[in-house]
């Protein structure tokens, strides 16, 4: 298998070589670097801004393990599959629930230091479908800010990993048997290299986060815009269940135009015993679920955007004015400080809230190992798809996934070095080969994808709903094509790498999300309403077409 499509951009202008490239900064990729350079690999780190600015240092919650006393591997084992509404694989789910709290505990080993009681024991909480408190938090609601201090200071200190900042993947290279050998790349004008180059590696390892940004309101930071499901779809790899797009129940309402990062209110503070309510108090999760707000994130999303429309208004209320000053200060002192820095105070009033796009629980298809079906190609993370999450992610198994995969891909990297089965590739990195260049958007295209993708395929989807998307996504793509016809392209550059890149994921997850005819997890069909396991309890894989198209196909029984 060769790469069959490619970004439109120059040629590489530089290279270097290195035996694994990681691309990402969170939780995943950092941990595979790092693991790959105790096995004697030489490691190469890609990040899109600085090595401290992705996705996992956003994390408020914290990381789920079953590390308390009464709890077991077995409990969380069983709340994920539940959580995953009959999509998980179970051989990935044990193995996460299995090797997780040793992952923790090498974590804090490495220097993340986590709340602890004054018995000097790991602190627990709860959040949403967990029947044990199993959340380890830090700094209270800063657990992804901790995580990401400690792993980049052990990445800071080990001088053999090489970093590469502010720099936008492009493509895989492949050599001639259709393997990994490397990719291609932009610098933004920082440090040593600028401009397009390459890097020759014998693997390389897709942690490149999630792709929030296809849709108007989102959790997820600006950097967040498929690149790494879109790199794998170009390059020839199965995608799945891209059409499960988690959305955050309680996200900062910030008034009906506000687009881009939105302030999450973690679940966390359900958990410790806030309240969700509509404008007359009233707690509308009572009676709709067992757990009533730490019900499955799914079910809390629904039921609010049920009362929503009842109501006629775009959002509800978390109320945890029962904590009191102390106690907002000293457990979630983030959120506190982001809702005052936005004219609130949950202190002495609810704070208003509505839900925003948050995880991808599908993405890149991996094995347990984590390997692509493209070969040398890995991907962990929220851009992969292990089969943990399902058709719905358990809170805060995400940053688990992350520690978990990332450690089995560098075991399986180093099994390999050692057995003399991952030797360099010889690639052309100046040629193209057969791979078609994919037409680049305007910039302002994004918007556009960002309001379609909202208003069509949110957290309320129907048939019509997603036909205006696709019809929509479809003339941007006319109008790309029609500009490059008339020989007045977008210049090749971040804006218009991005917004391909966006156009691309939101076409993927349309088609899929379409040929779903059922309401399952997070995926929530007005015109199917029922889940159907008889004929959708499978997964759908997702490809590209040789005209560039994708096309969803659902697995065999």
């Amino acid at each position: 298998m060769s790469v069959t499509h490619r970004l439109t951009a120059p040629a590489p202008g530089w290279t270097t070589d290195t035996d694994v490239v990681v691309v990402g900064s969170g939780v995943a990729g950092l941990t595979v670097a790092l693991n790959v350079r105790r096995a004697g690999l030489r490691a190469l780190v890609v990040t899109k801004a600085m090595l401290d600015d992705g996705s996992t240092r956003w994390a408020q919650g914290g990381v789920a393990a079953a590390l308390g006393e009464g709890d077991t591997p077995e409990q969380h084992l069983t709340d994920t599959l539940v959580a995953g509404a009959g999509l998980c694989d179970g051989d990935s789910v044990r193995t996460l629930v299995t090797e997780g709290p040793d992952a923790v505990r090498r974590l804090i080993a490495l220097g993340a230091a986590f709340d602890r009681g004054e018995d000097g024991d790991v602190l627990l909480t709860r959040e949403g479908g967990h029947h044990r408190n199993r959340i380890a938090h830090a700094g209270g609601d800063a657990t992804g800010a901790e995580i990401s201090r400690a792993l980049v200071e052990a990445v800071r200190r080990d001088q053999d990993i090489e970093l590469i900042e502010h720099a936008l993947v492009l493509d895989l290279l492949t050599d001639a048997d259709g393997h990994t050998a490397g990719l291609t790349l932009h610098v933004m004008g920082e440090g040593q290299r600028d401009g397009v180059g390459a890097v020759r590696a014998r693997a390389v390892v897709l942690a490149t986060g999630g792709m929030g940004q296809v849709f108007s309101a989102t959790t997820n930071p600006a950097v967040s815009t498929g690149d790494g499901v879109a790199l794998a779809l170009r390059a020839g790899a199965e995608v799945t269940d891209l059409e499960f797009v988690q959305f955050h129940p309680t996200v900062l309402w910030l008034g009906p135009e506000a687009e881009g990062q939105q302030p999450l209110v973690s679940e966390a503070v359900r958990g410790e015993g806030a309240h969700l309510v509509d404008a007359d108090g009233v707690r509308f999760m009572v009676g709709q679920h067992e757990l009533a707000e730490l019900a499955p994130r799914d079910i809390v999303a629904k039921a609010i955007t049920r009362r929503m429309q009842e109501h006629g208004t775009d959002h509800m209320y978390l109320d945890g004015r029962h904590f009191g000053a102390e106690m907002w200060q000293r457990r979630f002192p983030t959120i506190l400080a982001s809702c005052r820095a936005h004219g609130i105070d949950p202190v002495t009033e609810p704070i208003p809230i509505s839900p925003a796009a948050h995880h991808a629980s599908g993405g890149v298809r991996t094995d347990n190992r984590g390997r692509t079906s493209v070969p040398g190609l890995y991907a962990c993370g929220e851009v992969a798809c292990t089969g943990v999450h399902g058709a719905n992610r358990l809170a805060s198994n995400s940053l688990l996934e992350g520690l978990v995969f990332a450690e089995r891909i560098a075991a399986d990297l180093a099994a390999l070095h050692t057995a003399g089965d991952l030797p360099e590739r010889v690639v052309d990195v100046g040629a193209a080969g057969a791979a078609r260049p994919v037409p680049l958007p305007a910039p302002e295209a994004r918007a556009e994808i960002q309001r379609l993708m909202s208003r069509g395929t949110g957290v309320l989807r129907s048939a019509a709903s997603m036909a205006a998307t696709a019809e929509g996504l479809a003339l941007l793509a006319e109008q790309t094509r029609a500009a490059v016809a008339e020989e007045k392209p977008a210049d090749p550059r971040v804006e218009t790498w991005e917004a391909a890149n966006l156009l691309l994921v939101a076409d993927a997850l349309v088609t899929a999300a379409a040929q779903r005819e059922e309401t399952r997890g997070c995926h929530w069909r007005e015109d199917f309403p029922e889940r159907d396991d008889a004929h959708w309890q499978r997964h759908l894989i997702t490809t590209l077409t040789a005209s560039g198209g994708p096309v969803s196909t659902l697995e065999e029984p």
